[in-house]
């Protein structure tokens, strides 16, 4: 028999998952203090909650039965993985049950602000009845741009093509042909700035992402162009936006997220040509009851010993055979967060290679950390060395293992290797005794740098001077130099030189050494 705990207020309709069962006993018991949860814990082999309780590091350390945790909904800021983990307890959550709910938003209020239905009606309250001032738009054969197409994204699409409108799209994973088997347009960044007449934002909100809509994407975009987020605060810049509907470039913003929340006298909401609602975009009745439906079946599944969908921690491994790979979960995570960095084609396939002590040893918990650091550049927390393969298939990613027995003078090398339409990018990575993670190849240019802070990958032509010309630019910008690599192809020809600084690169001083005369590229990578 197995007991489980629920201590936060759940969908009975999820919870008749585990009530229509007799292996399992429910017991109901919400609002629970720290130091109650903490002594009734250690009575129950399953724990589901939301967001109020806070599963601690105390919480699980005395939970002696605990085998799983469960999160109707998405973030599980409020429980601690690393203490799960560490304690052999695996961690779910629900994050395909909010998708329709946050679908549906964008599209009630793209319509609401395109027909200026909350102005209307705030009028008509008022006991206003102005029908020639709240003359709306159709969305009918305009173009709708869509940043992000994931679940959420993607579900707006086909919402947008139902109401006859155009659409085009960006994604760091969307591929021309999977743009054709939807019948959108595929676009780069900037092509979805420029045609669109309505632009909404479903990415996560990670550093490449925060502020990506601001002052200098306004100005690539149509004037009287109306803007959308219900995804995350913080993907659009506020100030920027607020100047921009000021000046009439933007006609009307519709928000359903803001950087702080809750806020207090926001300027934006004193424009009339704004529609807000709070972070409303996962509140149905039918996206409560499909999270705690989801999330009770994977408790239920794993207690019996079956296969869960949607895991968040790594799930246990033998001791034995832990202690001899997690020194390489490491270096495979930055191999996969460095690679990721070289390129921004869309992934298509990704070769992991391993060799000497590497090619006898359990891989597979390596290749989800290596896979994980490919992915967390553009999918943020969201993916982690669990569900990394399963986000990689859904991203038509193909991952390929293979043991040589090739070593390159190394007692273990591991080289991920990533293809895309325009071609081949791999790095390669040991673990030095003693020493730690190094970086030993990229491409086919010999190094030695350690996985770690603020690193500038320049591609550059070996000639006189260009070192000392980096260098000095580098100066005048006030950016101290740690270490520094060089390797090259031939005498005169293409070189890589690779730097450790004591900061991170802003993006005008990367463009300010693209500009000097023998360098090709210029890349920051940040680990």
């Amino acid at each position: 028999m197995f007991h489980v705990l629920i201590a936060d207020p759940i969908s009975d309709e999820g919870l008749d998952v585990l009530y229509n069962n007799e292996d399992v006993t429910v017991v109901k018991e919400t609002g629970l203090k720290p130091d109650e949860l903490e002594s009734r814990i250690e009575e129950f082999d399953g724990l589901l909650v939301r967001s109020q309780t806070k599963v601690t590091r105390s919480v699980i350390e005395k939970a002696d039965r605990l085998k799983i945790i469960g999160r109707a909904g998405v973030g599980v800021d409020n429980i601690d993985l690393e203490a799960a983990t560490e304690n052999g307890i695996i961690v779910v959550n629900a994050p395909n049950g909010n998708t329709n709910s946050a679908a549906e938003h964008t599209m009630a209020m793209m319509m609401a602000l395109s027909r200026k239905i909350p102005q209307a009606h705030s009028a008509l309250k008022n006991q206003k009845w102005e029908r020639s001032k709240y003359v709306g738009f159709e969305v009918k054969n305009k173009t709708l741009g869509i940043v992000g197409l994931g679940r959420i994204g993607t579900e707006v699409a086909y919402r947008a093509k139902g109401q006859r409108m155009n659409v085009i799209a960006y994604d760091p994973f969307l591929t021309e042909e999977k743009a054709d088997q939807m019948g959108i347009e595929y676009g780069e960044f900037e092509d979805v700035l420029k045609k669109a007449d309505y632009i909404t934002v479903h990415t996560p909100l990670l550093k490449d992402t925060r502020h990506m809509i601001s002052t200098d994407a306004f100005k690539q975009m149509k004037d009287g162009v109306f803007m959308i987020n219900c995804a995350r605060g913080g993907i659009i810049d506020e100030d920027a936006l607020y100047d921009a509907l000021v000046s009439g470039k933007v006609a009307g913003a519709a928000i359903d997220v803001l950087e702080e929340e809750p806020f207090q006298d926001h300027k934006l909401l004193e424009l009339p040509q704004v529609v807000a609602t709070p972070h409303l975009g996962a509140s149905t009745v039918e996206a409560q009851e499909s999270v705690a439906v989801d999330v009770c079946h994977d408790v239920l599944n794993h207690l019996r010993g079956d296969i869960v969908k949607n895991p968040v921690n790594l799930p246990s491994v033998p001791s034995d055979v832990l202690s001899q790979i997690e020194p390489y979960f490491n270096l495979a995570e930055k191999l996969g967060m460095f690679l990721i960095r070289l390129t921004d084609d869309v992934p298509e396939e990704v070769n992991i290679y391993y060799s000497g002590d590497l090619s006898d040893v359990k891989i597979d918990p390596i290749t989800r950390n290596a896979v994980k650091g490919l992915l967390e550049r553009h999918l943020g927390s969201h993916v982690n060395d669990v569900n990394a393969l399963y986000l990689a298939e859904k991203k038509d990613i193909t991952i390929h293992e293979n043991r040589t027995s090739t070593t390159k003078g190394f007692t273990n090398l591991m080289t991920v290797e990533l293809k895309t339409k325009s071609g081949v990018r791999s790095v390669s990575g040991t673990l030095l005794n003693g020493l730690g993670p190094r970086l030993v190849r990229v491409d086919h240019y010999s190094v030695d740098v350690m996985p770690e802070g603020h690193i500038v990958v320049i591609h550059h032509k070996d000639l006189p001077g260009v070192i000392g010309e980096m260098g000095s630019l580098l100066s005048e910008r006030n950016i101290n130099i740690a270490t520094m690599q060089v390797d090259r192809s031939d005498v005169g020809g293409n070189a890589i030189m690779i730097l450790t600084i004591d900061k991170h690169a802003e993006q005008e001083e990367l463009e300010a050494l693209k500009e000097l005369e023998e360098i090709k590229a210029v890349t920051a990578v940040d680990l």
